[in-house]
C-alpha cells in the first residue's frame, strides 16, 4: 500500500504535463451563471479530459514560478448533485485559500483542500 500517495500525485503529474491547460475564467472574471462570484485565482480546465460533469477536468493556475500540482479540492454540489476534483497547480498559500472559501461560501457547494 502507497500510504503517503505517491502513486495518486505522480499520476496526477503525468496527466496535467500531458494536457493542454486553458484559462477560460481568468483572475477577476465573473462566474457564468452566477455574476456576482469573481474568480480571484485563474480557473480553467485540461484540453481533452473528461470530469464528473462532462466537461475537462478543472484546474487553479495560481502565481508561483515552479507550477507544479500543489493540492487539490474535492467538491461536493449540491445542486448539480456531484462531486469532483479540482487541480491547484503554482498556488501561494493565499491563492490556495481563496480557491478553498470560493468553494465553500455557498450552502450548496463545499470543499475540502488535500495538499500534496
Amino acid at each position: 500500500m502507497d500510504t503517503n500517495n505517491n502513486s495518486f500525485w505522480i499520476a496526477l503529474d503525468e496527466l496535467v504535463g500531458k494536457s493542454k491547460i486553458v484559462i477560460d475564467r481568468p483572475k477577476g472574471s465573473a462566474h457564468p451563471r452566477f455574476p456576482d462570484i469573481i474568480y480571484q485565482v485563474d480557473y480553467g480546465y485540461l484540453e481533452n479530459t473528461s470530469s464528473m460533469d462532462g466537461a475537462g477536468i478543472d484546474v487553479w493556475v495560481g502565481t508561483t514560478n515552479h507550477k507544479k500540482i500543489d493540492a487539490i479540492v474535492c467538491t461536493v454540489d449540491l445542486m448539480k448533485k456531484d462531486s469532483e476534483i479540482k487541480i491547484l497547480i503554482g498556488c501561494t498559500e493565499d491563492e490556495k485559500e481563496k480557491i478553498y472559501q470560493f468553494h465553500n461560501e455557498s450552502k450548496y457547494m463545499k470543499g475540502i483542500l488535500i495538499r500534496r
